[in-house]
């Protein structure tokens, strides 16, 4: 497929999309979990994907965490960046689409999902728009509609913000925001 034509569908289902899915480890995150002296974690977030999610929150655009795993770190992180709702200890992630569909009122093709391993695969495969970040396993990258140049953690949440709000139309009015 000619590179413009992939760009131009990759826009097209972007267009679409009301709900942004995210996975923790791994996308909002570098995927590293460190553990102090009593057991418990801390994660590491990148300001970008933040304000990437921010940016969303501002345009209209809903962002869910969807996660296997449960951390103190998520729900303040979550309420930073103005995260709709967060779904902690969901296995398989797949299981939570249809409660989301319905209580948000949308179709699966105007859902997006960010992944990077082998628990997001089943989501993965039933949103409209699923996206890999670059250091995503194999069988995520197969799966998915766009590959971020970003790594996980590093900017690849901000990456997609932009992707769907230049899509919609709606990046210039972001930027403005910020001009004042």
């Amino acid at each position: 497929m000619p590179e413009n034509t992939f760009k131009e569908e990759l826009r097209e289902r972007a267009r679409k999309i009301k709900i942004l899915l995210l996975d923790v480890d791994g996308v909002l995150t570098d995927g590293r979990i460190i553990y102090d002296s009593k057991g418990r974690d801390s994660k590491f977030f990148d300001v970008h994907d933040g304000l990437g999610a921010y940016a969303l929150y501002k345009a209209g655009i809903k962002t869910i965490i969807v996660t296997a795993k449960s951390s103190m770190a998520i729900k303040p992180r979550a309420r930073d960046m103005h995260v709709a709702e967060v779904f902690v200890d969901i296995s398989p992630k797949s299981a939570i689409l249809a409660k989301i569909l319905k209580k948000y009122r949308v179709t699966k093709d105007e859902v997006c999902f960010v992944g990077d391993d082998l628990v997001d695969l089943g989501l993965m495969k039933k949103v409209g728009l699923p996206i890999a970040v670059f250091n995503a396993c194999p069988e995520i990258k197969q799966v998915a509609g766009y590959i971020t140049i970003n790594h996980g953690g590093r900017g690849a949440v901000r990456e997609i913000a932009e992707l769907i709000l230049k899509s919609q139309g709606k990046w210039e009015e972001i930027v403005r925001f910020y001009e004042v």
